[in-house]
């Protein structure tokens, strides 16, 4: 009687060169393809079907290795169990056990690496990596993503939450992000505990109960003539970037960034993207009054970039805390903030000008309050605003002690 159980032997299976499927018995096989590739195989029938399984290849596993696989392969089926179903389900298992042991901070680099191609505000990039790193990774970044629960993210969120609130609400609607994240792509399952409607506002305060409003340190704006006269005396590109901070009343990261494209000297517009706007949502058109056009043509005289306001370091712009200390060096002790101009050049058009509040609002590029007017708008008083921004740089180069710049009608003129 012919053997039904370890019909091959090592040797065999080493010197089989002829493509075909060799029976060892008990379900074991060895397969020789085409090409001499040799892999071990069960075999088995369920449901009337025959089914292989891969074991593995021959140079991997010995003979007798493949034979105790097949063994236990055989032992599942007496069990009603599919062999290969149950190869599959512990392969899941692992992938599962894997994915408990990836961490937050694995998990918010993916997220930042799948998203920030479209940040095209290079602040708004810098600020999820520094945020992350001050606030988050310290607490969680070394946890498994599985394990975050509400408990943590308070841990990560309520040392900040009232001392700056509004700090606070970025990082936890980060954690939000990077979680929902993780969930998709399957490393973590359930609610996300970092939400907040219906979650954690029941747990902190309202960012507006504890929100403390905080005016950005501003020359009072009969101030800024002599503090602009000062300035001019300087030649260095952070100077120049500061005159035309206070000119145009942009925010700070607006102007350092400014690139020549962005500029139309002969149409005495500068417009900035919506990509670079602090709402992100639309284009910005800034009138440029003959003391914007005139820093920016000195800055033109030695262009050696895209940036208007270029660093020392080729390619990269002016950095906003050069400016920033200029400003403070210039005034001389006063506390002073580059934004601090918007807020001199905003008093100045509600004190010294008859222009209407939105005309100046539209100026700073603030939202409009009402939605139902923010609907109905279809101007940005681009013609109003030109003559509004002349009128501050008349103001900022010959400052007048009395006398109201009115806009009547179309037309303006000086009390």
């Amino acid at each position: 009687m012919s053997r039904t159980l370890n019909r091959l032997s090592a040797l065999k299976a080493e010197r089989t060169k002829q493509p075909g499927m060799y029976a060892d018995g008990g379900g074991l096989y060895l397969r020789v393809a085409e090409g001499g590739s040799k892999q071990w195989i069960y075999r088995y029938v369920t449901n009337g079907r025959p089914r292989d399984m891969g074991i593995g290849p021959v140079h991997v596993f010995t003979l007798a290795e493949a034979r105790e696989r097949a063994r236990e392969a055989s032992k599942l089926r007496y069990d009603g169990i599919d062999p290969i179903a149950h190869k599959h389900a512990q392969r899941a298992a692992g992938v599962v056990e894997a994915a408990k042991a990836i961490t937050f901070k694995q998990c918010a680099q993916g997220f930042i690496r799948d998203n920030e191609a479209g940040w095209t505000n290079r602040r708004h990039r810098h600020d999820w990596h520094a945020s992350l790193t001050n606030y988050v990774y310290p607490v969680l970044g070394n946890l498994p993503i599985a394990a975050i629960d509400t408990a943590l993210v308070l841990k990560t969120v309520k040392p900040i939450w009232e001392r700056v609130p509004e700090t606070a609400s970025r990082v936890r609607g980060r954690i939000e992000a990077v979680i929902g994240w993780a969930t998709v792509h399957g490393y973590r399952s359930g609610d996300n505990p970092a939400r907040w409607s219906q979650h954690l506002e029941h747990a902190l305060p309202a960012r507006s109960d504890v929100a403390k409003v905080e005016h950005h340190a501003a020359l009072p704006y009969d101030q800024v003539p002599a503090f602009l006269a000062k300035l001019k005396q300087k030649d260095t590109v952070s100077a120049a970037c500061l005159q035309f901070i206070a000119l145009t009343a942009a925010r700070r990261s607006e102007a350092t960034d400014a690139t020549w494209s962005e500029i139309d000297l002969d149409k005495a517009v500068w417009t900035i993207p919506k990509e670079r706007m602090k709402k992100g949502t639309k284009d910005h058109r800034v009138p440029l009054s003959a003391a914007a056009i005139a820093v920016l043509k000195d800055m033109a005289a030695i262009r050696v970039g895209d940036y208007v306001f270029p660093s020392r370091v080729s390619g990269r712009p002016v950095h906003g805390a050069s400016v920033a200390g200029l400003a403070k060096r210039v005034a001389a002790g006063v506390d002073i903030t580059t934004h601090g101009f918007r807020s001199s050049f905003r008093d100045f058009a509600a004190e010294r000008t008859s222009f209407p509040r939105e005309i100046a609002e539209a100026a700073l590029a603030h939202a409009v309050p009402s939605q139902v007017e923010a609907a109905y708008r279809r101007t940005d008083f681009f013609d109003r605003r030109r003559k509004l921004m002349d009128a501050w740089a008349d103001f900022c180069a010959k400052p007048s002690a009395s006398g109201k710049v009115l806009a009547i009608g179309k037309r303006e003129q000086r009390a």
